[in-house]
């Protein structure tokens, strides 16, 4: 919307739905240690039943879904140039390298590496909801995809607040990764100085990055304000992980912040 391209099909989105929390699911699918005792974990790991078949029916999906939208004409396939191909497996392939392959990497994956996982996850999602919307559009109606300014600074924009995001999880799960050796911020800097030396610098420049994507797309002063009620949010959290939270206020709160981004871009795009 943002970007002024129009919606793509609902099998699109299915995809993007099911293949989001096949991806996600993983993780925890694996997991087989009843030592943990991390509550998610551990919800996993006693309906690990319910969560396979869940998993069978979402690939049911995505395939399904994949199939609705070729079946009115396979030739799409074909008309894709080289570059096309490279953005649509850019995303997917920096995504598998997240969990690794031990007969490719052993026992290395980018997961493992503490500093680099929150812009790993980052860079996937923003692709996701920034690139791949319009790269389909495109591709659904044999136009090339193009880089554009916009969407770079607006792809910027959620590279950061993403990967923000995920430097707060990250604080939660603190004991577990200094006990594994695991080097993230918060393990080699601290709390304060993962706040006030990564994720408040990160979170300027993204809201940086969004007052020039504004001011290039000249956009209502009341769209501007609307758009950095996420950052401010975002900041109020960060500040707020000083005292230890439990694993709903996270997955409520910090995973919620996304919603909240994507609900004041909506309402700012349709009525401003």
């Amino acid at each position: 919307m943002q970007q002024g391209f129009p919606l793509n099909p609902f099998a699109y989105y299915c995809i993007v739905f099911s293949t989001s929390v096949l991806y996600y699911t993983k993780a925890y699918i694996t997991e087989t240690s009843y030592s943990t005792t991390n509550p998610r974990s551990l919800w996993y790991i006693h309906n690990r039943k319910a969560v396979w078949y869940s998993q069978l029916c979402l690939t049911i999906v995505a395939l399904a879904a994949i199939f609705f939208l070729l079946k009115t004409d396979w030739s799409l396939i074909g008309r894709i140039k080289w570059q096309g191909w490279l953005v649509i497996f850019l995303f997917p392939g920096i995504a598998a390298l997240y969990y690794g392959s031990s007969a490719i990497m052993g026992d290395y994956n980018l997961r493992n590496t503490g500093w680099l996982k929150p812009f790993v996850i980052g860079f996937v999602w923003a692709g996701l909801v920034t690139v791949y919307p319009v790269l389909f559009d495109n591709l659904f109606h044999d136009t090339a995809y193009n880089i554009t300014v916009i969407g770079t600074l607006l792809f910027i924009k959620n590279f950061m607040y993403i990967a923000v995001l995920c430097i707060l999880f990250d604080i939660k799960d603190y004991a577990a990764d200094h006990n594994q050796q695991l080097k993230t911020f918060v393990v080699k800097l601290g709390l304060r100085k993962t706040i006030f030396y990564i994720v408040i610098p990160l979170c300027i420049l993204g809201l940086g990055t969004f007052l020039v994507y504004a001011n290039i797309r000249h956009f209502h002063i009341f769209k501007i304000l609307i758009n950095t009620i996420p950052f401010i949010l975002l900041i109020i959290v960060a500040y707020s992980l000083y005292r230890r939270k439990s694993i709903f206020y996270y997955l409520a709160i910090i995973d919620g912040l996304m919603l909240v981004k994507a609900i004041c871009g909506t309402i700012a795009t349709i009525y401003f």
